[in-house]
């Protein structure tokens, strides 16, 4: 008997330690309250740049990519391609402006939820490895340094989500996120992508900057699966620390 009294009491304490709570400083709202939670963002954007180490929420202004292979094509033909994105650093998210927020009310699962938001410069550095074929007679086999601007981003999020429960608290999990985006100018630059002839390695790298908007929407879908991986990795920390109910006011408390 006692045995059994000491696990209940060890399971509710594990439990109690894996409810994390939100700084006193973070403004709370009222569920579904779309302007306070605008205000409440930008706010934490703006006093937390390098997150809230207690609820697990990671740091805004850097934050580590996951490696990503945005082209893979078949190595056959005269012409082919791949390129691998590598050590990649973003920069530039403590400088997001939140400008609507829809959803996330009581029950989250019965409306859309939509996050949108606009980011001034975007800024992703790292190394890449490029290999193909162009042409019939110029092979690439390059790697280096990279680094690409984002001008002027602006991005909608529309999440789906499922309530799942632990020790009778609700937690929010996302199963979907999908990022919408746009941007006034992609600017990028790869280093050493023709370790011969750095003339030709400029004269690559300008034709690129040239013709983004062409390049921008034939590898635009593999970059907004990057980008779901980089939201994701913001928001699911949080949902996961801190139960839905104790990220908002309760019905009978002021604002």
């Amino acid at each position: 008997m006692h045995f059994l009294a000491y696990v209940i009491i060890t399971i509710q304490l594990f439990g109690g330690l894996q409810c994390q709570k939100l700084p006193a400083k973070v403004k709370k709202c009222h569920f579904g309250d779309g302007k306070c939670l605008v205000e409440s963002a930008n706010a934490l954007l703006r006093d937390f740049p390098k997150g809230i180490p207690e609820v697990d929420l990671k740091p805004f202004n850097v934050l580590s990519v996951r490696d990503w292979l945005l082209v893979n094509d078949s190595q056959v033909g005269g012409a082919w391609y791949y390129f691998n994105l590598i050590n990649q650093i973003n920069y530039g998210f403590e400088n997001t402006t939140i400008t609507e927020i829809r959803g996330f009310d009581k029950d989250p699962t019965t409306t859309k939820i939509e996050i949108h938001g606009k980011i001034p410069r975007l800024v992703y550095k790292g190394d890449y490895v490029a290999k193909g074929r162009m042409l019939w007679f110029v092979d690439i086999h390059s790697q280096g340094t990279s680094e690409s601007d984002f001008l002027n981003f602006q991005f909608v999020l529309t999440l789906k989500v499922r309530v799942e429960y632990r020790n009778n608290k609700r937690y929010l999990k996302i199963y979907e996120l999908v990022p919408n985006i746009r941007l006034d100018r992609w600017i990028m630059w790869l280093d050493n992508f023709f370790p011969d002839n750095e003339d030709l390695t400029i004269a690559v790298n300008n034709l690129f900057n040239r013709n983004w908007v062409e390049f921008w929407n034939e590898l635009e879908p593999g970059i907004l699966r990057l980008f779901e991986t980089v939201f994701l990795s913001l928001f699911e920390d949080l949902f996961e620390k801190v139960p839905y109910d104790d990220l908002f006011l309760a019905a009978e408390d002021p604002k």
